[in-house]
């Protein structure tokens, strides 16, 4: 299993972020890799990514399920591999700390089956950097809106 978790500080209130990170739509282009996705209803989404590792180009679909969301400071979902075996959850937590809010976001991945072999070293390279990279990402882009 690979598992990636990313901490950062908003200055912003925890109100404000929970605004954000609740509405799908105002930041899923930020995910690394990020190529297209589709809402299926309120907590069932089809998300594609597309990036290369090492040479290989690899496009990777899966089904994202919102397992918990607790305004303003929780959102859990589960990950399901569509077009590769692999399973996996996270959440984003928001914590407010006197007018600023501490964001987490934690991403667990393990892949299964045969192929399990070949991709869980990609994963523990690729996962931690995703959980960054997103949680940088969307804190750059609080402020702006605020």
């Amino acid at each position: 299993m690979a598992t990636g978790t990313h901490t950062v500080e908003i200055p912003v209130d925890v109100q404000v972020v929970w605004d954000y990170v609740s509405d799908l739509e105002k930041w899923a282009t930020t995910v690394p890799a990020y190529k297209e996705h589709e809402i299926i209803n309120d907590k069932q989404s089809i998300w594609t990514f597309e990036g290369n590792v090492k040479g290989i180009k690899k496009t990777v679909k899966a089904q994202v399920d919102i397992t918990e969301w607790n305004e303003p400071s929780n959102i859990k979902f589960e990950l399901k591999g569509l077009s590769d075996n692999f399973t996996g959850s996270g959440h984003f937590t928001a914590e407010d700390m006197s007018g600023k809010t501490t964001m987490t976001c934690t991403v667990e991945v393990h892949a299964g089956g045969l192929s399990g072999a070949v991709l869980t070293p990609i994963i523990k390279w690729a996962v931690p950097k995703v959980a960054t990279r997103l949680t940088e990402s969307i804190a750059r882009k609080i402020p702006v809106l605020s």
